[in-house]
C-alpha cells in the first residue's frame, strides 16, 4: 500500500458528510433543504470535492516531504563528495610538492655529476695531450741523440770528397762506391726529417750559427755568413747541430801617416 493510500485512509470524514441515519433524521425534522438566498441549493459545499481537495493537499505535502528528504540526502552526499574531493586534492598537492622536491634534488645531483664528468673529461684530455707531447718530445730527443753521433761520419765523407781527387779508373770506382754510401746516409736522414743548413750569404743568426772566424771584406755586408766551415743540421724546427761559419766584418781603414806634421805655434815663435 502506498503512502498516499495510507493518508487517504487516515483522512477523517468531512463535517458535511453524514450517515444515512442522520440524513433521515434531518429529513424527518426539516424536510427538504431550505433554499439559499440566491434561490439555489444550500450554501454547504459538495462533500466529494472537499475530499478530493484534502487528498490533493496530502499528496502535495507528501511530495514536499519527499523532496525535502531528497534534497537533504543530496546535500549530504554532495558535502561528503566535496570533502573527499578536497582531501584528494590536498593529497595530490602534497604528492606534487614531494615529486617537485625529488626532481629538484635529482636535477642538483645531475648538475653535480655532470660538472664532475666535464672536469674529469677535461683533465683526461689534458693528460692525453700532455702525455702525447711528452712522448713526441722523448722520441725527438732519442732521435737527435742518435743522429748526432752519425754527423761526424758524414763530415768525414764530405772532407774525403773535397780532398781526394781520383787519378785513374780504379780510384774513381772507389770514390763512387763510398760516395754512394754517403748518398744513402743523406737520403736516410731526409726520411727522418733532417735537413742540412745553407748559411752562405745569409745574415748571421746566433740561434743557427756559431761564428768561429771574422773576415774583413767588402764583398759581403758586415754580419753576413761568408763561408760554412762545418755543416749544420736541423730536424723539424729544432737545431740538431749549429753550423760553424765565417762572418764578414767591416774592412779596416788604412792608417795615413803624414810625413811633415804641422808645426805648433810654439815652434813657429
Amino acid at each position: 500500500m502506498s503512502d498516499i493510500d495510507k493518508q487517504q485512509e487516515n483522512i477523517p470524514p468531512s463535517p458535511t458528510q453524514t450517515s444515512p441515519t442522520q440524513s433521515e433524521g434531518l429529513g424527518e425534522n426539516t424536510g427538504e433543504m431550505p433554499p439559499s438566498a440566491d434561490g439555489g441549493v444550500g450554501s454547504n459545499s459538495n462533500p466529494e470535492i472537499d475530499w478530493e481537495l484534502q487528498v490533493a493537499q496530502a499528496y502535495q505535502q507528501a511530495e514536499a516531504a519527499d523532496d525535502s528528504q531528497d534534497n537533504s540526502q543530496k546535500a549530504e552526499v554532495k558535502a561528503t563528495a566535496n570533502a573527499e574531493l578536497t582531501e584528494e586534492i590536498a593529497s595530490l598537492k602534497e604528492a606534487k610538492e614531494s615529486l617537485q622536491s625529488q626532481l629538484a634534488a635529482a636535477q642538483a645531483q645531475f648538475e653535480d655529476v655532470s660538472g664532475q664528468y666535464r672536469r674529469l673529461a677535461a683533465d683526461f684530455d689534458n693528460y692525453r695531450k700532455r702525455t702525447q707531447k711528452e712522448k713526441e718530445e722523448l722520441d725527438l730527443q732519442v732521435k737527435c741523440a742518435t743522429i748526432t753521433k752519425w754527423l761526424p761520419i758524414l763530415d768525414n765523407f764530405e772532407r774525403a770528397r773535397a780532398q781526394i781527387k781520383p787519378q785513374n779508373e780504379g780510384e774513381m770506382n772507389i770514390h763512387k762506391s763510398y760516395q754512394s754510401v754517403y748518398k744513402q746516409m743523406i737520403d736516410s736522414l731526409k726520411q727522418l726529417g733532417v735537413s742540412p743548413m745553407r748559411p752562405e750569404g745569409q745574415e748571421f743568426d746566433p740561434n743557427l750559427h756559431e761564428a768561429v772566424m771574422r773576415e774583413p771584406t767588402t764583398e759581403y755586408p758586415e754580419g753576413t755568413v761568408t763561408e760554412e766551415l762545418v755543416r749544420g743540421y736541423i730536424i723539424g724546427d729544432r737545431v740538431l747541430r749549429h753550423a760553424m761559419v765565417k762572418v764578414a766584418a767591416a774592412p779596416e781603414e788604412p792608417m795615413v801617416i803624414e810625413e811633415n806634421p804641422p808645426e805648433t805655434q810654439e815652434e813657429q815663435s
